[in-house]
């Protein structure tokens, strides 16, 4: 057990996967409320760019969408997310390249949730407001989304505990997060893979079980009640 904490930097691993899990979540919380308000929007355009956007990158697998921002945005387009001079280049610049890709995938999910919180509110407020003359970006923002939000509280919180278990998916481009430390064992000492996955599995459940739990019960409490 030491051997395994001493030569695999799994503290460090696990860093690397809570990070993720943050970053990709807040950017998918911002993209994905863009891309909700754009499918309500009364502009058709805007509808047929969220709709599109939902459709193309929600039946993409993730892995696809991760090798595509290190080898089309990295090494095709030169588009690189980190200093070149910083001698940890290589893992910063994968780092948030994985985030990118995190982002744009799970922000589909993040607006489907949303748009079942859209769902729970009644459609005489959308025209209530209208008809007290609030535009479009007035009535989403203080009337509809508080209300979404709230109603989504448990979609949002099943994405979230799908996003933070997809992160393994960034061992793909070398992004050193708990499958990472999966990997480097399996390469180097085969012996401890199984006390490995044990650890691994130990962690993701004691990332992903709180979080099943609290966000199911702040669900239930800023939940409107109708």
């Amino acid at each position: 057990m030491s051997s395994l904490f001493s030569d695999y930097q799994i503290w460090t691993a696990l860093w690397a996967t809570v990070k993720l899990t943050l970053i990709s979540a807040v950017g998918s919380l911002i993209v994905g409320t863009i891309v909700a308000t754009l499918r309500l929007s009364p502009v058709g355009v805007l509808r047929f760019v969220g709709t599109s956007y939902v459709n193309i990158f929600r039946n993409t697998p993730l892995t696809l969408i991760i090798l595509s921002c290190s080898f089309v945005l990295y090494i095709q387009l030169g588009i690189s997310l980190a200093d070149s001079a910083d001698p940890k280049f290589a893992d910063v610049n994968g780092f948030r390249l994985a985030a990118v890709g995190m982002t744009v995938y799970h922000a589909t999910y993040v607006c489907e949730a949303l748009r079942s919180g859209f769902n729970t509110i009644p459609i005489g407020q959308a025209e209530a407001a209208r008809s007290i003359g609030l535009t479009f970006s007035q009535t989403m923002r203080e009337i509809i989304l508080p209300q979404a939000f709230r109603g989504a509280v448990v979609p949002l919180g099943n994405t979230l505990i799908a996003l933070t278990k997809n992160t393994t998916v960034a061992v793909t481009i070398s992004v050193y997060e708990l499958s990472g430390v999966l990997k480097t064992v399996t390469e180097r000492d085969p012996g401890l893979l199984n006390l490995a996955f044990m650890v691994v599995g130990a962690f993701f459940i004691l990332l992903t079980l709180p979080m099943g739990v609290g966000l199911g019960w702040l669900g239930k409490r800023v939940a409107v009640k109708r």
